[in-house]
């Protein structure tokens, strides 16, 4: 793999200019079908199965008016006033009226007939199904009234400070002409002019925005002041930023062209460009640093130590990748459209980090050629004396501390993290909703104000589904006592019926909010509610949103089994010891197990929330114990690859025990510390972004980079491999033998040019000798 990779740097080089060109046109090529096929992402999350998607499925295909999304809209009075009062009365009633006549809404168009043309046995089965179908519960739902007429679809609160318009749509909100819902609530502020404030639902406010914002600069910017510290040249430490924006532009520009032919969430694009920034940089500076330390070591031209950089820095970079792309593409296994689509855009973005890496990075060297370690750095470099270049450096006394210490460490680091893991245990899931928005937003306002007025649970309303061979006026009466019977509801609410009277649909409205366990509870109790010759399905939005966070951490285990086990395959291969993988997955499950803690702190508990940007805590992302278990599962091995494939370097080039680990983590350690402060700063940009998913990936990655990196990596695997001293690199001969070795230290290579050096055949020309820059 050394040799191979050797080889492709050494050619990038030379042929500078077609590699270039051969990236601007693939960047060019994306560009043209972004600008055919301009981004269609949306905020829906469906996962196909659960039992709350099949009823929808069921009613959009039999009961289509009653599958569509329900939105709500609030007016309030000023202090003193109420809705009721007639002029405010006529201003809502008009609006209602501007607002059923959209298409987008569906109405009871059905036309009464007149009671004093029926028999008596008509009459009096009209006025069953009526009593049938009014509404049943502690709760009092009170019509408003414009005169003496009821406002259709209005109903008040008791002390008249507040009315609600429940809006049933045609379809679903994302599957609605683009900006039909603006003139609902264009129709709906009319009502303003009486000195009312309209507040419209989540459903009717959505963003379609990009989630991406301004605040992930300031990432970036850290990025490079870090790399300007570590290489030490303004021209070498733009590099890293230019290969990675050129990563991402291809791979997340490749993923809008595609989200107008595949579903694809809003989340999912940022979450590549989150990836491919972090790791684009990352792999760019392992490969440079490498090159310019070939530079200053062993005197070797641009050119030659480009070529050796990628062949062993580059081995290790492909291998690094090879185990993000895993763990990401593991995620298909659960089985969830929109999160196997999320990692597969991600992984693809991770390969062409890693392509752009191995062949645009040793490209632009080639323009760079010797300026690669600029005349000032040689000089120092060649003056340095013996003493100065035996000197300790920070790097080597930190690590002599941890393997002296070796057994208080990792004791140390194991209980520390258990400590931060412990929140952990009490994490809630599910998606964001207007009740955990930050206060100043309408659609927080309107949750706040519908719970006020009517009771929390008016915000997590259930439609219940009755299927039976005829349900009559006596049967819906039944059917709503038995429904009112169950614990936390609060009121039920027949809203429909199929035209052969076979299919029947309800609000059942919970006590408690959309978050609440006992929410929960009502849904499984519904689901479980026998009653005979009678079929029920729960769905809604809060049903499909419980049903998703059971499936999601369900799923969490199975997962963590897959992409462990593939990745275990890899690190043997990569290291050749048992040990070595082993110790690398128990890390990262002292770290994911943090990460998840400090992430329930922040975002469930509350903990520093104002410094976060937020004002409410809730449940934690449905998604994001999963997405970023498979994330920071690759991006763990990442470091422990570069880590101790420079202790394994050292080990194999003369330095046994503990002294290898030491030695190799001095070499490692300088831009082992620069890529991991990047990865934070690149991934901590995201918390600040205005919407609540993307912040709370990106402080998820954030904290458990830093967890991973600098805890577990730097500081407890260096102690446990002192532990285990020559014993890390066991592995038995019978496993030996099967194994293929991949040199990805590079050892065959360096032997290989020694031997050509030593024959005076080797193509690596030193300072002083003939330049190969042109």
């Amino acid at each position: 793999m050394s040799t191979l990779l050797y080889r492709l740097g050494r050619f990038a080089y030379r042929a500078k200019w077609r590699v270039l060109v051969a990236w601007v046109a693939v960047l060019a090529a994306v560009g043209i079908a972004l600008a055919l096929n301009p981004p269609q992402t949306s905020t829906e999350f469906r996962i196909d199965g659960t039992p709350a998607q099949g009823v929808l499925d069921q009613l959009a295909e039999e009961m289509p008016d009653a599958s569509g999304a329900s939105a709500s809209i609030v007016f309030t009075a000023e202090d003193g006033a109420r809705v009721d009062d007639p002029e405010a009365a006529a201003a809502i009633a008009d609006a209602v009226a501007q607002i059923n006549d959209n298409e987008i809404v569906i109405t009871d168009d059905v036309e009464q007939a007149d009671p004093s043309e029926m028999s008596q046995e008509e009459a009096a089965a009209m006025q069953a199904m009526a009593e049938a179908f009014s509404p049943a519960g502690d709760l009092e739902l009170i019509p408003l009234l414009d005169g003496e007429t009821p406002v259709p679809g209005v109903i008040t609160s008791a002390d008249g400070s507040l009315a609600m318009l429940t809006v049933q749509l045609t379809d679903q909100v994302l599957e609605l002409p683009e900006g039909a819902t603006d003139e609902i609530v264009d129709a709906a502020e009319s009502a303003e002019s009486a000195g009312l404030t309209v507040l419209p639902s989540e459903s009717l406010t959505q963003s379609f925005e990009s989630p991406i914002g301004s605040n992930e600069i300031v990432g970036l910017v850290v990025a490079a002041i870090v790399l300007l510290i570590t290489l030490g040249s303004l021209v070498v430490a733009g590099l890293p930023l230019i290969t990675a924006l050129v990563g991402v532009g291809v791979g997340v520009g490749t993923a809008y062209a595609l989200s107008s032919m595949i579903a694809m969430t809003s989340v999912t694009p940022v979450l590549a460009l989150m990836i491919g920034l972090a790791v684009g940089i990352d792999y760019a500076l392992f490969i440079l640093n490498r090159a310019r330390r070939l530079v200053l070591d062993q005197g070797l031209s641009a050119y030659e130590a480009t070529g050796r950089a990628v062949g062993t820095a580059g081995s290790a970079v492909f291998f690094a990748g090879l185990t993000v792309i895993v763990a990401l593409t593991g995620l298909s296994v659960v089985g969830v459209e929109f999160l196997t689509i999320m990692a597969l855009i991600a992984a693809a973005t991770v390969a062409i980090a890693v392509t752009v890496a191995l062949t645009l990075l040793p490209a632009i060297l080639g323009f760079v050629g010797e300026r690669l370690v600029p005349a000032k750095q040689r000089t120092r470099a060649g003056e340095a004396d013996t003493e100065e270049l035996e000197r300790p450096s920070l790097a080597t006394r930190w690590a002599g501390a941890l393997v002296r210490r070796k057994a208080l460490v990792t004791a140390a680091v194991v209980l520390v993290l258990g400590v931060i893991a412990v929140p952990f245990a009490s994490m809630q899931l599910n998606l964001p909703s207007a009740g955990t928005a930050n206060v100043d937003t309408p659609e927080r306002q309107s949750y706040d104000a519908i719970s006020d007025g009517f009771g929390e649970g008016f915000n997590a309303p259930l439609l219940v589904v009755a299927e039976s061979d005829g349900l009559d006026p006596e049967a819906i009466g039944t059917l709503k006592d038995d429904l009112l019977a169950l614990d936390n509801v609060s009121a039920v609410i027949p809203s429909g019926q199929s035209e052969n009277g076979e299919l029947l649909t309800l609000t059942v409205v919970p006590v408690d909010g959309p978050n609440a366990a006992s929410t929960s509870a009502l849904v499984e109790d519904l689901r479980e509610l026998d009653l005979t010759g009678i079929d029920l399905g729960v769905t809604g939005v809060t049903a499909i949103n419980i049903d998703m966070s059971e499936v999601l951490s369900d799923a969490l285990i199975p997962y963590l089994v897959v992409i462990v086990v593939l990745s275990l395959i890899i690190l043997l291969l990569v290291f050749r010891s048992v040990f070595v993988p082993l110790t690398a997955t128990l890390g990262f499950v002292l770290s994911i197990a943090a990460t998840l803690g400090a992430t329930t702190a922040v975002f469930q508990w509350g903990w520093a929330k104002e410094l976060f940007g937020f004002d409410t805590p809730g449940p934690l992302l449905s998604f994001l114990p999963i997405i970023i278990t498979g994330i920071l599962y690759g991006l763990a091995m990442d470091y422990q690859v570069f880590l101790v494939s420079s202790m394994r370097e050292s080990h194999v080039h003369g330095h046994p025990g503990v002294k290898g680990v030491v030695h190799g983590y001095q070499l490692a350690a300088r831009v082992v510390v620069a890529a991991a402060i990047i990865m934070v700063s690149v991934f901590a940009g995201f918390i600040f972004a205005h919407d609540a998913m993307i912040k709370q990936i990106g402080f998820a990655l954030a904290i458990g980079i830093l967890f991973d990196a600098f805890v577990v990596r730097m500081t407890l695997i260096p102690a446990v491999m002192a532990i285990a001293g020559e014993k890390a690199w066991w592995l038995p001969r019978w496993l030996e033998r099967i194994l293929p070795n991949l040199d990805v230290e590079g050892d065959k290579l360096v032997r290989s040019l020694a031997e050509a050096d030593a024959a005076g055949e080797s193509a690596a020309p030193r300072k002083g000798r003939h330049s190969i820059d042109a």
